[in-house]
């Protein structure tokens, strides 16, 4: 089985990555509109693949700083081949934003952690601001049965099954307030994208 680093830098190199933006573009712009972006902010991508969503939060008006943070560095090289936003290539758990932002937003990355709860805490006191916000998309959740089979097909050696209270649950033991959870495009088989947010005060 594969590390979860190995998985997306061979997406890199198969160019399944492109796919990133047409699959996940619909729920994480449901992401976005969580945040009030009408006033001035500034935002990280934690887990930002090959950097489309840095590249597109960075042009929105009220964007003063979109930073994407990834520990695959074929994403990373990839990311800051198409766009002059800052990127960083580490590991979740151990890097921290120079400058504290108002909003880390991450689509299909916690639950490729082992203990997920560790990255929501050390996001929460060391990469947020008083008054700022983690939102946080997943497909893969054990609500949603069409995803069981997936780290099976992946091979991958670290991918979580977590229930959404449990994830509400990271949220709140983290420090996180006012914790809700949506499930945005459902249809019949599918459950829809997980998205949980909680604001840090």
């Amino acid at each position: 089985m594969k590390t979860p680093i190995e998985v997306f830098s061979n997406w890199v190199d198969t160019g399944k990555d492109e796919g990133m933006e047409k699959n996940h573009f619909k729920p994480v712009m449901k992401m976005i509109d969580l945040y009030d972006i009408k006033t001035e902010f500034t935002c990280v991508d934690a887990g930002c693949g090959n950097g489309w969503l840095v590249e597109y939060l960075s042009k929105i008006n009220n964007c003063k700083k979109a930073i994407g943070v990834d520990g695959s560095s074929k994403m990373i090289a990839k990311a800051k081949k198409y766009s002059d936003n800052e990127f960083y290539c580490s590991d979740l758990l151990k890097w921290k934003p120079k400058d504290k932002v108002d909003v880390v937003f991450s689509m299909e990355v916690f639950y490729y952690f082992k203990n997920p709860q560790i990255l929501i805490k050390h996001i929460h006191d060391s990469w947020i601001k008083n008054d700022g916000k983690l939102i946080m998309g997943i497909d893969h959740y054990y609500e949603n049965e069409e995803c069981h089979e997936w780290k099976k097909k992946i091979n991958v050696d670290t991918m979580e099954l977590i229930k959404i209270e449990e994830w509400k649950n990271f949220f709140n033991k983290s420090g996180f307030k006012n914790v809700k959870e949506y499930q945005f495009f459902p249809n019949k088989k599918w459950k829809g994208t997980l998205v949980i947010e909680g604001s840090k005060i």
